[in-house]
């Protein structure tokens, strides 16, 4: 496979095998051979259409440029199981404001559903009333978001030797899912900071699931496994994939969670459309059978509750994380 800046080239995940439903096995091996390298790794032919792809990203935009006032009547609180709006610098990173707003949306969760680990998530989610197609457009992005990200890891259980439903049952067949609609303002805003920190959108993390598909008109910034973070500039139509904590759990290290962070160093406004493809929200999540004999028989991980992860990290500040 071929590096571009030492960033796997974009990945065609859709040589379809429809009587499988997944992805090709040389699209596969190619995304496992890319997401090895660096648990990051750019997808096209993923079946998703373009003129929805940038709906999604031209009324994020058109939200966004709203006046406060306004995004604020869908303000995120703990009231609203931390569905919502976020301004800029609510997200503390190691001391330092993310120069970022956020609105957060997450499966519904009806009351009852996941007992007491549930409660904390209770709610639905807070469409605003414009732009008017907003809540179409996403819920409809958002079908296609699961299609796609079932597929793939179809293909990535492939991959690891295992069955096509060996992410499935109870550990996927009723996923959980995010979607983080973001945007990243110009780098003129100052954060308070030395100049170098005001790029940074959003400073370094991982993500908390299985997998996520970013559509992006913003710089992401992973880092690779000598410490050194490398540049993933936004391709049109295409999406950028990382491995979340949950995969690299299951996977016994086999994949390792992507640190990554955003940089916009672009003097106009930029935003993001992150959809995170999450385990079943009350599974308790340990490496796999067939993961663990090609890692010497021994876990190298302790076992996780997604829910629990998920709800200890959105209750919590990111300084705190």
């Amino acid at each position: 496979m071929q590096k571009n800046e030492r960033f796997c080239d974009a990945v065609d995940v859709f040589e379809a095998m429809p009587e499988k439903n997944v992805v090709s096995h040389n699209a596969m091996l190619s995304l496992y051979l890319g997401i090895g390298d660096f648990m990051s790794a750019r997808q096209k032919g993923h079946g998703i259409d373009v003129y929805l792809m940038n709906e999604i990203k031209n009324i994020t935009r058109e939200y966004f440029h709203q006046p406060l006032a306004e995004k604020n009547k869908i303000k995120l609180s703990a009231e609203t199981g931390y569905r919502g709006y976020k301004k800029i610098r609510e997200n503390i990173n190691k001391g330092i404001p993310d120069i970022h707003e956020v609105i957060d949306c997450y499966r519904e969760v009806k009351h009852g559903m996941y007992e007491d680990l549930g409660a904390v998530m209770q709610g639905s989610n807070k469409w605003p009333s414009y732009p008017p197609s907003f809540k179409q457009a996403m819920e409809q992005y958002t079908d296609h978001c699961i299609d796609l990200s079932q597929n793939i890891m179809r293909g990535i259980a492939l991959a690891l030797d295992g069955s096509t439903d060996e992410m499935e049952g109870e550990i996927g067949g009723d996923p959980f899912w995010v979607l983080r609609l973001i945007g990243y303002h110009a780098v003129s805003i100052s954060n308070g900071h030395d100049r170098t920190q005001n790029d940074v959108g959003c400073g370094a993390h991982t993500n908390y699931g299985k997998t996520s598909d970013l559509y992006k008109d913003s710089t992401l910034s992973p880092l690779i496994t000598n410490r050194e973070w490398i540049s993933a500039p936004p391709i049109p139509s295409t999406f950028v994939y990382n491995i979340g904590d949950m995969l690299k759990i299951l996977s016994n290290g086999i994949y390792e969670s992507m640190l990554h962070r955003v940089i916009n160093n672009s003097p106009r406004y930029r935003v993001c459309v992150a959809y995170f493809y999450e385990p079943n929200f009350d599974t308790a999540i340990d490496p796999l059978d067939v993961c663990l004999q090609k890692t010497g028989g021994t876990k190298n991980f302790e076992g996780a509750i997604y829910g629990k992860h998920l709800v200890s990290k959105v209750t919590h500040p990111l300084s705190e994380k």
